[in-house]
């Protein structure tokens, strides 16, 4: 049965465990028994559409997701929701040479 890592921020919905089995032949089956099992899961981590939120990466057994809610899942996968990082504008300067050493 597939293992789910639970971020820190949604732990309050698993009454703070860390990680959970969920039966589920795919993400998007996995997401419906996680929501059974959890309720306020699902809202948390899929839009109005049932997709996964934008802000949300899904790392199957290390690797993020490439066929969205139809990933196979296998007995022994490992699942992590984790936030995603982004924001800046990518006008930082940041890897800029400036000339003067900074």
């Amino acid at each position: 049965m597939p293992i789910v890592f639970i971020p820190s921020l949604l732990r309050e919905l698993t009454a703070g465990a860390t990680q959970v089995r969920v039966e589920g032949k795919n993400l998007r089956e996995l997401l419906e028994n996680l929501e059974a099992a959890h309720p306020g899961m699902k809202e948390r981590l899929t839009d109005d559409s049932g997709r996964i939120r934008p802000e949300i990466v899904a790392a199957i057994d290390g690797e993020t997701e490439h066929l969205g809610l139809l990933e196979p899942l296998q007995a022994d996968t490992e699942i992590h929701f984790i936030p995603a990082i982004g924001g800046g504008d990518g006008d930082d300067g940041v890897g800029t040479a400036t000339g003067d050493g900074r």
